[in-house]
């Protein structure tokens, strides 16, 4: 996933001259809001949002990792080249490119392949629902090579009970039932899974949509 800052359109631009957050207590100048590129990627079925700062007349770079910082780096007189950084055992790279118009491009690598070929192979491997319930948001997450299932990135270790047809798997989490069921389908279809939360069906959602939403 490669894109331009969204802030850098005309109708983004200030009408009167701003100076740069240099002048800014610390506090403030390293607020999250600051960030120029934003990236969801799962990892190891976990959910992880990556933040990216470039301050390109200070030569700060900065990233963050599901809201923690984990590199900081200032008075970068290159403003364009790689930063690395490992999460769950997965190598990240963030490769900043020059752009027409004095503008860059921001990239993101895992493990050797960008952001959306490998969001891409792991939606086929992973099965994804969203819901909210009383205000709280609850994302479970099915790893279909080890039946692994993820609740908010926290690893269950409920059975599943074997029924006509399949299998379904009960768990709760703050009072919340979820119910998860493998049903063998046609052999083209192979095993089906759907996800039920205090009995009602929710609807899959895809790891390409959930790069455009925020990871709690």
């Amino acid at each position: 996933m490669s894109f331009l800052s969204p802030t850098l359109k005309i109708e983004n631009l200030a009408k009167e001259p701003e100076l740069v957050q240099d002048h800014l207590a610390e506090e403030n100048r390293y607020a999250r809001g600051n960030f120029v590129a934003r990236w969801c990627v799962p990892i190891n079925g976990k959910m992880y949002r990556i933040e990216f700062d470039h301050g390109t007349t200070s030569g700060r770079r900065m990233i963050w990792v599901n809201g923690k910082e984990i590199i900081r780096r200032d008075w970068m007189f290159k403003l364009v080249g790689d930063d690395s950084f490992k999460i769950d055992n997965a190598r990240c790279i963030i490769r900043v490119d020059p752009a027409p118009g004095f503008k860059y491009e921001y990239s993101l690598y895992i493990d050797g392949r960008p952001h959306k070929q490998y969001t891409e192979e792991q939606a086929r491997t992973l099965k994804t629902w969203l819901t909210v319930v009383d205000g709280v948001e609850y994302r479970v997450v099915l790893e279909l090579d080890s039946l692994n299932v993820f609740i908010n990135d926290q690893l269950r270790s409920e059975m599943g009970d074997f029924v006509d047809g399949g299998t379904d798997t009960d768990f709760e989490e703050n009072g919340v039932k979820f119910q998860l069921c493998a049903r063998l389908g046609s052999e083209s279809n192979g095993i089906r899974h759907s996800l039920k939360v205090n009995g009602e069906i929710i609807p899959e959602v895809s790891l390409i949509d959930l790069d455009e939403k925020d990871v709690k």
